[in-house]
Parts: structure tokens; C-alpha cells; sequence
């Protein structure tokens, strides 16, 4: 019987986390890889650690030191724009957008994935709240999925399981996980990076574009409004 292994790209954050442990209801083994890429929010990999070990699921942080001299985004540690700015080189998209990020994980996590014979990988992204991430989308998905496998000869199935699900009905995957309150608690998501403040949403600077997204989701799950 072959083992069905998946490899989930983790930030620590709300997506990531349910989709953790949505693949661990679903997948044999489940390892998780997050990225270090001098994000202003970089607390997240911190709470990552911390959610991997609730989780009792293997982590691994990968470094790319080189991202921000490559592309423009107010994610960066050292950029001076807002992040709920329209981007410099992509005036359709909000300053928060890391070009080819998720291309750049998934090319990475699939060469992983040989390593450890996962024949699966996950990512925690959706159409319905994607900010208006290109990267975000199935379309998307699929063609470097394609790819992948065309130019590595393998077979490994990238899952998006959160593609047309809302932040609201996450919060209900969540509860119906069991794990709503290390959502609350633990994750984060906030771009700023902030987390003086426990809202009834969790932590964050309740501004930034994703606090705003986060806050009113949740509002959405407690009203049964999804």
C-alpha cells in the first residue's frame, strides 16, 4: 500500500494552520515548511513553530535572503510603503503582493516533496478573499502543477481545498476541526506584524488589510452569515 504523504506550505497563519490539520485528517503523514523571506510579519514563522508543536507535526523554515533585492511588496521587512497601498509595479493589486511568491514556494516545496516521497502538497490559498492575488487562483494552480510534474517527471498533487471557501467558512472548518481556538490564539496574520492586542478575532493591528478581512470573517462565522 503506498502512503499518502503531504507536504503543506505553513506560514502559521489561519490558513495554513486549518489546512494543516485538514491534511492531517486526510493524508497518512503530514510535514509542514515555511518560509523565511525578511517579511515585516515574520512573528508568524514564530507562531508557526508553536502551532507545529500542537500539532505535533514536523516543521522546517527555509530561507530566501534574496526575495526583496528580486521584487517590490510592502510585506518586506525594509519597504516604506503601506501595505493596503496600491502596488508600485502592479498599480491593480494592493502594495502587500509578493510577485511569484507562491510560484517560488511551490517550486521549492515540490523539489522537497521528492526528497521526502510526499506524493501530494497542500496550500492554504482561495479565490474568494485572494486580495486579488493572481497567484491565488486555480488557474494558476493548475498550470504549475503542470509544470512541475512535466519538468521533475513525477506526479504530485498540489490540493487546494480552501480555493472557493470564504474566511468565514474556514472559521467553521476550524471549529469543526477542533482547533478554533489555536486559530484565535495562536495564528497570525496580520501584516503589520502586531501582537500587543487579543481581539475576539485574534491578534493583530486590526487596520492592515488582512486584520480587516480577518475581523469581518469572523463576525460573518459567529452570525452564521456563510
Amino acid at each position: 500500500m503506498i502512503m499518502e504523504k503531504c507536504l503543506v506550505i505553513f506560514s502559521g497563519g489561519q490558513d495554513s494552520t486549518t489546512l494543516a490539520q485538514w491534511a492531517k485528517k486526510n493524508f497518512d503523514s503530514v510535514s509542514l515548511l515555511g518560509f523565511f523571506y525578511h517579511q515585516k510579519h515574520q512573528i508568524e514563522l514564530e507562531q508557526a513553530k508553536v502551532i507545529a508543536k500542537k500539532l505535533n507535526l514536523d516543521f522546517q523554515i527555509i530561507h530566501l535572503d534574496f526575495f526583496n533585492s528580486i521584487c517590490d511588496s510592502a510585506l518586506f521587512s525594509n519597504a516604506i510603503s503601506n501595505v493596503n497601498d496600491a502596488h508600485k509595479t502592479h498599480h491593480n493589486l494592493p502594495a502587500s503582493f509578493v510577485p511569484n511568491r507562491n510560484a517560488m514556494f511551490l517550486t521549492i516545496a515540490h523539489s522537497l516533496a521528492q526528497k521526502i516521497h510526499a506524493n501530494h502538497l497542500a496550500i492554504g490559498v482561495s479565490e474568494e478573499d485572494y486580495s486579488g492575488y493572481p497567484d491565488c487562483r486555480l488557474d494558476f494552480i493548475q498550470a504549475i502543477e503542470k509544470s512541475l510534474n512535466l519538468g521533475a517527471q513525477t506526479q504530485i498533487q498540489i490540493h487546494t481545498p480552501f480555493i472557493k471557501m470564504t474566511k468565514a467558512q474556514e472559521f467553521a472548518l476550524a471549529q469543526e476541526l477542533g482547533i478554533l481556538e489555536i486559530i484565535l490564539k495562536d495564528t497570525h496574520t496580520c501584516y503589520e506584524g502586531i501582537r500587543d492586542t487579543l481581539h475576539n478575532w485574534g491578534y493583530g493591528c486590526g487596520k492592515c488589510n488582512a486584520c480587516i478581512l480577518r475581523k469581518n470573517a469572523y463576525e460573518k462565522f459567529l452570525s452564521k452569515d456563510y
